[in-house]
């Protein structure tokens, strides 16, 4: 039976007689004056807030010019219903030909169509202008909440957008990611590697009558549109590997999966991703049991178990077949020592068809979990769609780690799957639902310092000078390094630790008092 759950839940092409539409102003007039005097456009409670977390402030922070607003609201044909000072727009409905009006007002930048934005390739941008700011500030749009669920905002912001990680995707066919602009900036950037179709012995991957299933993996972590769609890594480097053959299932693709990771592997691959999986085929003779999902018995899982001894770190979707009877558990390669990601909704509840564990062997699967239902994706005509599957909470989750892995890519892949799980929200009570919980790749924690009833820090990542705050009064303190090697061993004094000596990296701090022991993971930058 086939792995993939794929279910597109819309694809906006219809026409109504009221459009909605975002109006982009050309600049903010006031925002100098404004900003001298910075602490006049907070709360004093939001402003010292962006003082102790070092937040910057910048123009964003700056309301939209009233001027605007108010030339907007003299004219007929439409209503402003939204502003947003961090977009410096403002949100309208109404007629089509007065909105596109605006468009010749000096005040106005542009105008955006929410029905364009999931319409057709045409109406996405065709090209990318890279940043010279060291700051990334992307506008997420339709995939803010596959992004915001795990924090991953915040490496994107600190510049960690896959630079230099590659990832090696397998899958089923990637139609026309050499030509949909989504891509476009994959492509002038020099990350899309190449690729091969193992199936078809063919160069030839995003040949259009293939399956579309990859173009729509691929999204996920490297699709790119302006103002419309930002994959978890935009910026990290591809091989495509068609290894699935979408019309029939053969155990033949596993061994296809094999040769195309250790093709992988001689390319220097950081990491694979995997949507795929395998539990039953055409022929019933070749179908596997639960009881086989023991990461020792199927060809790919003994593969995926090789390809992470070779270095490289093997993401793959856990299964849709969490409601079924007779085979809830996770796939093949899932059942391997792999690093397996399951579902949730976008509220971040379990999503029900997401295959579960334990493996057979009774090692906690999956390892980690991201959104599966309703996941902005692009598919092979550049249309955004919504779909559904661990499909999807796969490559969201390989994307972010390629972002992550960028803070030390001396780690190996191991110590990564680890640091991986540490981040997960049940990291201390894993379960064969959810595993480790949603990583929170901001390693922040839940810092809201003022209230100190429960232990947190702040200013993670750090530069010298880690603050914390906690019910407690004094702490014993023992940092490790991610080798589980004690580095230093400390009584607190203040509510601050010196990790000036620190070189860059990640490190483990265990923080014990006389009623609790806790542990935080700690970004040196």
């Amino acid at each position: 039976m086939k792995k993939i759950l794929l279910l597109i839940i819309f694809a906006s092409t219809c026409t109504f007689a009221q459009e909605h539409a975002l109006v982009y102003f050309t600049e903010k007039p006031d925002a100098a004056a404004a900003l001298e005097t910075p602490q006049d456009l907070f709360s004093e409670r939001a402003y010292e807030r962006k003082l102790l977390r070092g937040t910057a402030i910048d123009s964003r922070d700056v309301p939209v010019h009233e001027p605007f607003i108010r030339d907007l609201k003299t004219r007929s044909g439409f209503d402003v219903k939204v502003k947003s000072k961090w977009f410096n727009s403002v949100y309208v409905i109404g007629e089509r030909n007065a909105i596109e009006d605006l468009q010749n007002l000096a005040f106005v930048d542009r105008v955006q169509f929410m029905q364009d934005i999931s319409s057709r390739q045409q109406n996405l941008p065709q090209k990318y202008e890279n940043k010279l700011e060291t700051e990334i500030d992307f506008n997420y749009a339709a995939t803010s909440n596959q992004v915001s669920m795990l924090n991953l905002q915040n490496l994107h912001q600190q510049d960690h957008t896959g630079n230099g990680m590659i990832i090696a995707v397998m899958d089923s066919g990637f139609p026309n990611v050499h030509s949909l602009s989504s891509f476009q900036k994959l492509r002038n950037n020099g990350k899309l590697l190449g690729g091969y179709d193992f199936t078809n012995r063919s160069t030839n991957v995003s040949e259009s009558t293939l399956n579309n299933h990859g173009t729509l993996v691929l999204s996920t972590m490297a699709g790119y549109s302006e103002n419309v769609f930002v994959g978890t890594a935009p910026d990290a480097s591809y091989y495509l590997f068609v290894t699935e053959v979408a019309a029939t299932e053969t155990p033949v693709e596993e061994a296809y999966w094999v040769e195309a990771a250790e093709r992988a592997d001689s390319l220097g691959v950081d990491i694979i991703n995997t949507s795929l999986g395998y539990t039953q085929y055409d022929n019933p003779a070749y179908s596997y049991t639960p009881q086989d999902m023991d990461g020792q018995t199927s060809f790919i899982s003994k593969g995926a178990t090789m390809a992470m001894e070779k270095g490289m770190l093997v993401v793959t979707s856990a299964g849709n077949r969490g409601n079924e009877d007779n085979f809830k558990i996770i796939g093949a390669p899932a059942d391997a020592n792999v690093l397996a990601v399951g579902g949730v909704d976008p509220a971040g509840n379990y999503a029900i068809f997401s295959s579960t564990g334990p493996s057979a062997d009774g090692r906690i699967k999956p390892e980690v979990v991201a959104q599966a239902i309703e996941v902005a994706a692009i598919n092979e005509q550049n249309m955004l769609v919504g779909v559904n599957g661990t499909s999807f909470s796969s490559p969201i989750i390989a994307g972010a780690i390629a972002c992550f892995w960028e803070l030390n890519r001396e780690w190996n892949n191991f110590e990564v799957m680890e640091l991986i799980k540490e981040l997960g929200h049940l990291s201390n009570s894993p379960n064969n639902l959810l595993g480790h919980g949603i990583p929170d790749f901001s390693t922040s924690g839940n810092a809201m310092i003022p209230d100190a009833s429960e232990l947190v820090l702040y200013q993670n990542p750090v530069e010298d000078i880690l603050k914390f705050a906690g019910p407690e009064d004094r702490y014993d303190i023992h940092i490790f390094n991610t080798a589980g090697i004690m580095i230093r061993s400390e009584k607190s004094v203040s509510s601050e630790i010196d990790l000036s000596a620190f070189s860059r990296g990640v490190y483990i701090a265990m923080f014990e008092s006389e009623s609790t022991i806790e542990k935080f993971l700690i970004i040196k930058k």
